[in-house]
């Protein structure tokens, strides 16, 4: 980001380095680092021991913030003093962050610590498992010192958190339940710009009162005890109906035979409605990202509404595995369905890693070979449609076509290749190419080429219609064609990413080989795909993940997986490389890591690429839809103003394209100037 968009940054001068480290592993450290600073010649024993020292140093320090949380104990207990634990996320020890808070803590009377003064990493307190998955450090440090607070009659915690962050949503929930199991009280500071202390100071005072008059907490916590976990077992398969939420219409019908074909009466909830949202609302932390907000409350909503029969209905759910929150959806869900009244229906996380183990599914070879089908089939198919739909010579054609083709993927993924419709099995490769068949000998009418707006974001915002405003409809009505990336590079990127987390970090060193084979396996199942679509000459050929990996590289680390990651950005490039330089790029409101690799790198790709006409439209269920219609379509007139000026052969950036200056040499959208000047 600091790099991407700061001009004193861009200087030739200036030598700015931010390589990625692995600071768990002091040997590979050591090796980067004399590459790092390959222009100073630093011997490799010279850091080696530099390295170490390091790591010395480190130790003590934590030694001796644990001394002195210690200390700070031993005082409170001879002067009858309370004490806080100030915890949060690690940049809310800095001062300009914090606003002062520990001063007023202490101008209260009480003293304070942090969570790591009080925490042994050697020795756990905490009672596990807990609800949700605890995958980061600093996490692990917040529960731990929670279970120490809730033992300690003379300590309390107050947890600071950040306004939209969406990992805070989750350890918040967590800190809260620990506490809140040892009748404990909770507090919680929501830090932001604003400084005046006031809120703050009024609940602070309150809670030393409520402290010294009693020793409990006034919230009640409907999730039941931590351990519970109603588990997806063999009476659950055998008798429950099982929802899944809809996340892209095109994959996720494709998705469902799958399930099914296993034994799972699966069912899909195709729509989400604003009823579902306001359910997510009111069961999901705010803070939670819209994506969350909507899954989850699809889900509860389902059950709540009397449509299903909670004690014959289990609920399916994705689970990254990522440092994405998405992975902790799981525990989301479980608490809104505690909370909703339903403790009893079992939570179906699947994911390729086994996060999870549930009796009554297991990920086999014979569900992921027909799912990697159905997502390259998903892909094929919205490629195609998207192409041919804007032109079709028969209003409603290319609907017509879609659906007969989604039945019969539907039949061979279920059935093992055969198809009630063709009447008999057809194979994988003969689909493919009858569907490319078919959709280009589509009649279209004679007309020239639309301008082409991309789709690019987070991905359940990028491709559930009812999560972006219906975005493609949109782009389509406005006499634009609509191109969106596949769904199976999603999948890829992390799998690509290893060699460089190996090479760079040293993280995975027997399983990077396993996922550079599982990648080149993977897009064997996308090759006739592209040879069918690159026959034909109309149609765009999905991209390798190398050419992919390639058009990221030097705008983005390869190393760069939170959120969707350098893909992100792999995109927009190759959006712009085959003609589709109008980009929508959508993304949940309290999504930072994808605010980071989408909008954070527009600076950079308008100075390589300025045809980037880019629009960075944000949702969320208090997004005015207004606002992101006027941004889609002041974008698209610019795109309709280029693609006209470009069939005349005159096409350049003039002084309406840029205007209000630059950003680190790079021109700004038209979408950007409007905004600036209305301000």
């Amino acid at each position: 980001m600091l790099e991407r968009n700061l001009p004193r940054l861009q200087d030739p001068s200036v030598k700015f380095m931010s390589p990625m480290l692995n600071l768990n592993d002091a040997e590979k450290l050591t090796t980067r680092l004399v590459d790092v600073f390959a222009d100073w010649s630093i011997p490799y024993d010279e850091m080696a021991a530099a390295v170490q020292a390091g790591f010395a140093e480190d130790a003590q320090v934590k030694v001796d913030v644990r001394a002195e949380g210690q200390r700070a104990l031993a005082y409170m207990a001879e002067h009858d003093v309370k004490g806080i634990v100030l915890a949060g996320r690690p940049y809310h020890v800095d001062p300009e962050v914090h606003h002062g808070i520990p001063s007023l803590i202490t101008g209260l009377g009480m003293a304070v610590l942090t969570e790591d003064s009080i925490v042994d990493p050697l020795q756990s307190v905490l009672e596990r498992p807990i609800r949700v998955r605890d995958q980061w450090a600093y996490h692990t440090r917040l529960y731990e010192s929670a279970a120490i607070v809730s033992r300690t009659p003379e300590l309390h915690l107050v947890q600071l958190n950040s306004f939209g962050c969406g990992v805070d949503a989750i350890t918040t929930d967590q800190v809260a339940e620990i506490l809140e199991r040892a009748d404990d009280m909770y507090t919680l500071l929501k830090i932001d710009e604003v400084s005046n202390l006031g809120a703050a100071t009024i609940r602070l005072r309150s809670m030393k009162a409520a402290a010294a008059e009693r020793r409990g907490s006034a919230t009640v916590s409907t999730y039941g005890p931590l351990m519970e976990r109603r588990l997806f077992d063999e009476e659950a398969r055998d008798t429950h109906t099982v929802y899944a939420p809809q996340m892209a219409p095109m994959h996720f019908r494709l998705i469902i035979p799958v399930l099914r074909k296993i034994g799972l009466n699966v069912k899909l909830l195709e729509h989400a409605s604003q009823t579902d949202v306001e359910v997510g609302l009111k069961y999901v932390n705010n803070d939670a990202c819209f994506p969350a907000i909507m899954v989850v409350g699809q889900l509860v909503n389902k059950i709540k509404s009397g449509e299903a029969d909670p004690d014959r209905t289990s609920v399916a759910i994705t689970q990254t595995g990522g440092m994405c929150r998405a992975t902790n959806y799981v525990a989301l869900l479980r608490k809104a369905l505690a909370d909703a009244g339903y403790p009893q229906v079992p939570v179906l996380a699947i994911s390729v890693q086994g996060l999870e183990k549930n009796p009554g599914f297991k990920m086999t070879p014979s569900l992921i070979h027909p799912a990697l089908q159905a997502l390259v089939l998903g892909d094929l198919l919205q490629t195609v449609v998207l192409r041919v739909r804007p032109y079709e010579a028969v209003p409603g054609s290319a609907k017509e076509l879609y659906d007969r083709w989604d039945i019969i993927c539907q039949e061979f993924l279920q059935y093992s290749g055969y198809s009630q419709t063709l009447g008999r099995s057809i194979g994988y490769n003969s689909l493919i190419k009858r569907i490319v068949k078919d959709f280009d000998e589509l009649p279209l009418r004679e007309v020239d080429r639309r301008p082409r707006v991309g789709v690019v974001g987070e991905i359940l915002v990028k491709f559930h219609p009812d999560a972006n405003n219906h975005v493609v409809d949109v782009i389509e009505a406005e006499g634009c064609e609509a191109v969106l990336p596949g769904m199976l590079q999603f999948f890829l990127m992390p799998l690509y990413s290893s060699q460089f987390q190996y090479d760079v970090m040293g993280i995975g060193k027997t399983s990077h080989h396993v996922k550079k084979f599982a990648t080149w396996l993977i897009e064997k199942y996308q090759a006739p795909v592209a040879a069918a679509l690159k026959k034909t000459g109309k149609f765009d050929v999905p991209p390798k993940m190398k050419d992919l990996a390639a058009k990221a590289d030097g705008i983005i680390s390869i190393g760069t997986r939170a959120g969707e990651g350098w893909l992100l950005t792999a995109e927009m490039v190759e959006l712009i490389e085959i003609g589709a330089p109008n980009i929508v790029c959508a993304q949940p409101f309290a999504c930072l890591p994808n605010h980071v690799v989408g909008k954070g790198m527009f600076a950079e790709l308008r100075r390589r690429h300025p045809e980037a006409n880019v629009v960075s439209v944000d949702y969320d269920p208090g997004a005015s839809e207004t606002n992101q219609l006027n941004r889609i379509k002041l974008m698209v007139a610019t795109a309709h103003k280029r693609h006209a000026a470009m069939a005349e052969g005159r096409f350049v950036l003039d002084a309406n394209d840029v205007v209000g200056g630059t950003t680190a040499g790079a021109p700004l959208s038209p979408v950007d100037v409007w905004e600036t000047s209305s301000r």
